[in-house]
């Protein structure tokens, strides 16, 4: 499954939305984006997904990250872009949303898929393995700009 995700910056916070209950883990906090569909590119996707969420419109810029991670129930192909918004987000279809520190992003709960992520902009040690593709279940497979 390949999925796409904005990095969605205000000062020193970070757009985040929250899953809803009756989908796959629920209740974690994760970056907006969400599941390309057959033959949409991954700017294509990201776009529509912030639309259908948020209701907003975003500059999609560089890839922060792809990477690959193996959950139980399913493989996730996961690729971060960082986003500017144009004009406000506001959830459409009930989750929450919320502007969450660089220093806190560790105190809730996320997606193991975003590890690395959360390395990176935390700027830790440890990113450099993660960017690498080490530690359960992930593997990096460097940026992809688009592909269908």
């Amino acid at each position: 499954m390949t999925v796409t995700a904005a990095v969605i910056q205000r000062d020193d916070t970070f757009l985040l939305t929250r899953r809803l209950a009756g989908t796959h883990l629920e209740g974690h906090w994760e970056f907006p984006g969400g599941k390309c569909e057959p033959g949409e590119t991954l700017s294509a996707c990201l776009l529509r997904e912030l639309e259908e969420e948020l209701g907003c419109r975003a500059r999609i810029g560089e890839c922060l990250l792809s990477t690959r991670h193996a959950y139980p129930e399913r493989i996730v192909d996961l690729h971060f872009f960082r986003c500017e918004l144009v004009g406000e987000a506001a959830p459409r279809i009930g989750q929450q949303m919320r502007w969450v520190p660089r220093n806190e992003l560790r105190t809730l709960p996320l997606p193991p898929a975003d590890s690395a992520l959360i390395e990176l902009l935390e700027g830790q040690q440890g990113a450099r393995a993660s960017r690498r593709g080490e530690g359960p279940g992930a593997r990096s497979q460097g940026c992809l700009r688009d592909r269908a």
